[in-house]
């Protein structure tokens, strides 16, 4: 019986690209991660955009804006420490007849730094970042 060759990688060549990949990868890494940062920046203006959509809803109806998330019905994500997928915490920080705050400061360092980060909103609409991260 006649044994017919298979062509194939050996093992010592898919090591290779496997290692070549590695050190490819150390050196992409740096680079990519204030990109990764920015990207997760997007949830937090998102749901403060939302907020402060809630917050104008309150305001035509009440004439103040309101302190208190049950009263714009606003239901915070959970977060990735209670089992959620939010990467932010929010808060009203202000409500007054006029104005309001709201901020979002995240649970995760995405960087590694140990700066977390932090944006905030007001009753002009406008999420500013307070702590890049």
């Amino acid at each position: 019986m006649k044994v017919k060759k298979i062509d194939a990688f050996t093992l010592n060549e898919m090591l290779m690209v496997l290692a070549i990949i590695g050190i490819l990868l150390l050196i992409a890494l740096p680079q990519v991660m204030p990109l990764i940062a920015t990207a997760r920046g997007q949830e937090a203006k998102i749901q403060l955009k939302y907020i402060a959509n809630l917050q104008e809803q309150h305001r035509f109806m009440n004439s103040k804006f309101s302190a208190d998330f049950n009263n714009i019905d606003f239901e915070a994500p959970k977060t990735v420490h209670e089992g959620g997928t939010a990467n932010y915490r929010y808060e009203l920080v202000a409500a007054s007849v006029t104005s309001f705050k709201a901020r979002a400061e995240a649970v995760v360092d995405f960087d590694g730094d140990g700066v977390y980060n932090v944006w905030e909103i007001d009753e002009n609409g406008n999420p500013k970042e307070i702590t890049k991260d």
